[in-house]
């Protein structure tokens, strides 16, 4: 393959390509919760997206090798959470693999449907599990809203390069 001008050299599919692209794609960060069998679990997610308007359609994916992924394959309902700028530590914390993501110093409450409410975040929707799609090692998540909340305040959180960032003005 040779050099486009302006594109760089292409270079064929590969997981590596594909994390090296998304990298550079900044994309907002939500934590998605769901009751289990041994306790409430939760994962950060870059994927959530809004689906459709009528009826209030959200989806997200995840990795069938997550250790979210047997609670969300059997779950009716989830709790999807738009975080702010001020919680990166709680965004890592829900990426983190073994982490303790519901003890100290994590916020949260049961709320409708046994789903786990993160407290202080910008935005929440509980949400009714529609379908899951499989989509190669991950399963697309599509869920319809049943209520939320968008009272919080402050700037989103933000994913790029890596890092967990702010917007900046």
């Amino acid at each position: 393959m040779t050099a486009t001008p302006g594109l760089g050299t292409p270079r064929p599919a590969s997981p590596d390509l594909l994390r090296s692209v998304f990298r550079r794609h900044a994309a907002g960060v939500a934590v998605i919760t769901a009751p289990g069998a041994r306790g409430p679990v939760g994962f950060t997610a870059t994927s959530l997206t809004s689906v459709s308007a009528e009826p209030p359609v959200v989806s997200f994916g995840i990795g069938t090798g997550a250790s979210s992924w047997p609670a969300i394959s059997t779950s009716g309902h989830v709790g999807v959470h738009v975080l702010g700028e001020h919680q990166q530590e709680l965004a890592a914390t829900f990426a983190r693999s073994g982490a303790d993501r519901f003890g100290e110093p994590t916020r949260w409450r049961k709320g409708p449907e046994e789903v786990p409410l993160l407290d202080d975040v910008l935005a929440w929707l509980v949400c009714r599990v529609v379908a899951r799609v499989p989509a190669g090692d991950h399963r697309i998540v599509l869920a319809e809203v049943v209520l939320g909340d968008h009272s919080g305040v402050g700037g989103p959180l933000l994913y790029h390069q890596g890092r967990f960032n702010g917007l900046r003005d």
